[in-house]
């Protein structure tokens, strides 16, 4: 009887994931929508970040979609925000994100910049060192010339770069 509760607080803790996200799903960006629709499961903002390694972010194909490539030590540290989510939205999110075939969700080491996740386990893990793990969504598999294009460390679809992302609803 005594492990109980922490078998319930272990399965508990099992269903919320870390996820960082750099693209189209942060706040004021096309896609946001996703991450504050309950429907699809849900989504709490913990925070924002950045990626400890450097990797390549590039605005790549005719819909002008970002890519953060992954090939470690190259590019920036990507800035991004992390949520927490349940089972419903990772699934919502490898859907999504074409998982496993346009993009991979690996775990990666996130530099916390700012954070407002509540709740001690959270908080205690963050303050050791300021690094968390987080779910991300980068490809492996992109074409060799993506590697060739503008690397950017901070993703806004109205940027300066021009190149406006294409939402799914307006693709031909």
């Amino acid at each position: 009887m005594g492990n109980k509760p922490l078998c319930l607080s272990a399965a508990f803790a099992s269903t919320m994931a870390r996820v960082f996200v750099y693209g189209t799903l942060k706040k004021g960006q096309p896609n946001y929508k996703h991450m504050i629709n309950t429907a699809k499961g849900l989504a709490k903002f913990q925070g924002r970040g950045r990626t400890v390694e450097k990797y390549p972010l590039v605005i790549a194909g005719k819909y002008n979609i970002p890519y953060m490539l992954n090939i470690p030590g190259t590019g920036h540290h990507i800035a991004g925000e992390i949520y927490s989510v349940d089972e419903q939205m990772l699934q919502f999110l490898d859907e999504f994100e074409g998982c496993p075939d346009m993009y991979q969700r690996t775990l990666m080491r996130i530099q916390v910049v700012e954070w407002e996740g509540k709740g001690s386990a959270g908080e205690a893990r963050v303050a050791a060192d300021g690094v968390l793990e987080c779910f991300v969504y980068s490809t492996a598999t992109y074409p060799p010339e993506w590697v060739g294009l503008p690397y950017y460390d901070n993703y806004d679809s109205s940027g300066k770069h021009g190149l406006t992302y294409v939402l799914r609803e307006s693709r031909e």
